[in-house]
């Protein structure tokens, strides 16, 4: 891919300003402060997309570290879509993630082909949430 470079936070550190930024691109998690995405980045593994100096697209993880994993806030730049960036960052992600012999993910239903082809399988599995306000 030309000129993008993915590296894992630990590698490359990733600001909350950057992510924030992607998020209010993609108009996700208005709610989310700077403070809470650093709180985030310093727990579970994350990834992110480069192009120079310029974040454009990240994912992270929620794991135990041991049994279970589960892929978040798979964003990419919408200039930088439909060129592998994803993808890339997927693979990037899942390889950090290689000892959890189980990790899930939630996405749209357009996007399941997209996670088809990196070996994840639907379930018939029910999704709920509580949400606090």
């Amino acid at each position: 891919m030309n000129g993008i470079a993915f590296a894992l936070h630990r590698d490359r550190p990733i600001t909350p300003a950057l992510v924030r930024a992607l998020y209010d691109h993609a108009g996700w998690w208005p709610e989310r402060t700077l403070a809470a995405i650093g709180q985030v980045l310093d727990s579970a593994p994350a990834v992110g997309a480069w192009d120079g100096e310029r974040l454009v697209g990240f994912a992270r993880a929620v794991t135990d570290g041991n049994f279970r994993a589960y892929i978040e806030d798979v964003v990419v730049h919408e200039a930088w879509r439909r060129q592998g960036v994803a993808t890339l960052m997927m693979a990037c992600l899942l390889d950090e993630l290689k000892g959890i012999p189980v990790v899930s993910l939630f996405c749209k239903a357009g996007l399941v082909p997209v996670y088809l082809g990196q070996g994840f399988q639907e379930t018939r599995q029910v999704v709920m949430h509580k949400v606090r306000s």
